[in-house]
């Protein structure tokens, strides 16, 4: 993180060169390779580990659920069991057929009154589960950030701060976050398990859900609806921060990126490729199409996740996204390699 204070935050790290991308000159004299680092981040998506209201009460149903299972696999088991053992063939059977017995309505009565129980309790036990997670009205005191699922990235608006970012949300502890969900393309679904349950986002149709972190840290999740060849690459991270730190980050993204004299030659290839058509930075450009790159070096990952932000990975990505993430919409622009040095120099600035 390029804020200061958050040294509790767990960091991504490099752990080896496991993607390459190859640039060739515009005279196609030589090669060179940018190794892409993946992050290293633990990914913890356990429902059994709630750190946030929704998720202690999704907890506790999927327990009874559990627990319920449970109890039906000993009995029929354990009844399997018995039955085998009890009447197994013996060594004095005379090879007749055993005494029959047709119909109990005890035994009926019980294997259907009994499912129906069960049902109806985790049916009425589900329903009041689903009030108490899905809100009507955004909880008091509760930050709002949009949330728009694109193909295969998120974007986070906080417009009560006028801050846009991507893939990376950043909240403060013990506060409820409202959470409005929009698509920008096609059905995904917003899924943080430690935090909330899954939520649908649904194109020109605008669902909500919220979470309230107890603790500081990272939460991972991800997409949960099938969306593409790149789905399961379509990550996101919650970073929950002490108030303080929380206040630092808003002050970092509210500042106007640096303009740097010694990365003009950068921006001005940004400008005049096709970056600046989908990509915003603020007093550069106003793409809608990308993740806005305003404080780009304040995310510790690019492409939704897939790779750690640094240099190479940045080199790797701008060079040939196809070769980092397979499918996404970012085509190549084939730079030489002295214009992919210089933009790359450029976005380094972006903190």
């Amino acid at each position: 993180m390029a804020i200061t204070g958050l040294a509790w935050l767990p960091q991504p790290v490099a752990h080896g060169s496991i993607q390459e991308a190859v640039q060739s000159d515009a005279a196609g004299e030589s090669e060179t390779i940018y190794p892409v680092c993946r992050p290293d981040t633990p990914w913890n998506t356990s429902i059994f580990e709630p750190q946030s209201p929704p998720a202690h009460t999704i907890q506790g149903l999927a327990w009874l659920v559990l627990g319920i299972t449970a109890g039906i696999f000993v009995i029929v088991e354990g009844l399997l069991v018995y039955s085998i053992i009890r009447y197994r063939r013996s060594k004095t059977d005379d090879g007749s057929d055993a005494v029959q017995v047709y119909g109990s309505n005890p035994v009926e009565l019980a294997w259907t009154i009994v499912p129906v129980i069960i049902v109806f309790t985790l049916a009425l036990v589900t329903i009041r589960i689903i009030r108490e997670v899905e809100l009507e009205e955004p909880p008091e005191g509760a930050m709002e950030v949009v949330v728009v699922g694109h193909q295969w990235w998120w974007e986070f608006r906080y417009p009560e701060l006028d801050i846009i970012t991507a893939n990376e949300m950043h909240v403060p502890v013990d506060r409820p976050i409202w959470l409005k969900l929009e698509s920008a393309d096609v059905i995904h679904s917003f899924w943080m398990p430690r935090l909330a349950g899954k939520t649908d986002v649904i194109p020109n149709h605008v669902n909500h859900t919220w979470f309230q972190a107890e603790a500081p840290g990272l939460y991972t999740g991800q997409c949960a609806e099938y969306c593409g060849n790149q789905h399961a690459n379509m990550l996101l991270r919650v970073y929950a921060h002490p108030q303080e730190d929380f206040e630092a980050w808003v002050v970092q993204q509210q500042e106007p990126p640096p303009a740097e004299d010694s990365v003009a030659a950068g921006r001005r290839v940004f400008q005049q490729y096709a970056c600046m058509n989908c990509h915003a930075i603020e007093g550069t450009s106003v793409g809608t199409f990308g993740p806005d790159l305003t404080h780009l070096m304040s995310r510790d990952t690019i492409g939704a996740g897939v790779a750690e932000n640094g240099r190479e990975s940045l080199l790797a990505w701008v060079n040939d996204p196809q070769q980092v993430k397979p499918g996404c919409n970012m085509p190549s622009l084939k730079l030489t390699r002295q214009e992919l040095h210089d933009v790359v120099d450029y976005l380094l600035t972006l903190k």
